[in-house]
């Protein structure tokens, strides 16, 4: 059983790229990405009409949309952003269960060209061009063995990170959250922002667990 632990050092190097203060700023960037898509993608589902995203250089976003200001779209696209790293990474996982890290990638790939569009800045644009660019060259030129592994990190890195934002969320001063998720979903439901920042803190560790599960099965 160590042998085939020891295989999965992917998830060893998700850990330090979470952890590390000085990797995490760039780590931060892609989780940003995916929570802003989580926005986007479920108010688009919700019936809503997207405006634009905005990624910005110190890892925070925005996705504007046009709709009610009221009501179950509305909430629903508010939880979207917090659960949508550890929903992609779930995913992920699931993908490389079955065996097809390369169908992740280009995958990931046509999720951020549609997410392209909808940019409003420059920046924002320069982050998904550069993770974009990354994992198509990656698909594209390395070896299955290596696509693989880029594929293991990846999906490791969602599941990790995606609690990391949470606790963020809930350790910051109170009035550094204020129009944060968890506020506004306070503003829309009787329950209080503590309260949501504690469902997403279980959610995402939930998540994590099922993670866990289908990447290292032999575990359990």
């Amino acid at each position: 059983m160590r042998a085939e632990l020891a295989q999965h050092w992917p998830a060893g190097v998700a850990l330090l790229l979470v952890v590390l203060p000085l990797t995490w700023h760039w780590t931060r960037h892609l989780v940003t990405v995916v929570h802003e898509g989580g926005h986007a993608f479920v108010a688009l589902l919700v019936g809503r009409r997207l405006s634009g995203i905005r990624l910005h250089s110190d890892t925070s976003g925005l996705t504007v949309s046009r709709g009610r200001p009221r009501g179950p779209g509305m909430v629903a696209m508010l939880l979207a952003g917090y659960l949508a790293p550890s929903a992609a990474g779930v995913a992920a996982a699931a993908v490389l269960a079955a065996g097809r890290p390369v169908t992740l990638l280009w995958a990931m790939v046509v999720v951020l060209v549609l997410m392209l569009v909808q940019i409003r800045n420059w920046y924002g644009a320069l982050v998904l061009l550069v993770i974009g660019g990354g994992a198509g060259a990656a698909a594209w030129y390395l070896p299955d063995a290596v696509v693989a592994d880029v594929a293991a990190v990846l999906t490791w890195t969602l599941l990790l990170a995606a609690p990391r934002p949470v606790l963020e969320l809930a350790r910051g001063p109170r009035r550094e959250r204020r129009g944060s998720d968890a506020d506004q979903l306070a503003r829309l439901t009787p329950l209080p922002a503590w309260a949501w920042i504690g469902f997403f803190a279980v959610a995402t560790l939930t998540a994590l667990g099922f993670g866990v599960r289908l990447l290292v099965p032999e575990a359990f």
